[in-house]
């Protein structure tokens, strides 16, 4: 029996943040067998962020997190029922 899950590479740029007061887990990985990486936020509630679009480095992925939250504040990325909390990433 062979395991099928892939192998997945996370990066030495993965980190965590404080913004406005609040923690969030810059999570930036890729397949072993990819080239481009993967950028996810999770907030201090567990919800996970992802891009959809693919970097191709873990600093152009990093350097997007960090700009975005300075950007648009913890709120933009904290869920709840507050109209105008959902930040529209950047497309290519």
């Amino acid at each position: 029996m062979t395991d099928d899950t892939p192998n997945i590479v996370h990066s030495g740029k993965s980190q965590s943040v404080v913004v406005d007061g609040l923690r969030f887990d810059i999570q930036i990985y890729r397949g072993e067998d990819e080239k481009d990486w993967i950028l996810e936020v999770v907030d201090t509630e567990g919800t996970s962020h992802v891009w959809e679009d693919r970097f191709a480095s873990d600093r152009d992925a990093r350097n997007e997190a960090i700009q975005d939250l300075e950007k648009h504040g913890a709120r933009a990325f904290m869920r709840g029922d507050e109209a105008g909390n959902v930040v529209p990433f950047r497309r290519g």
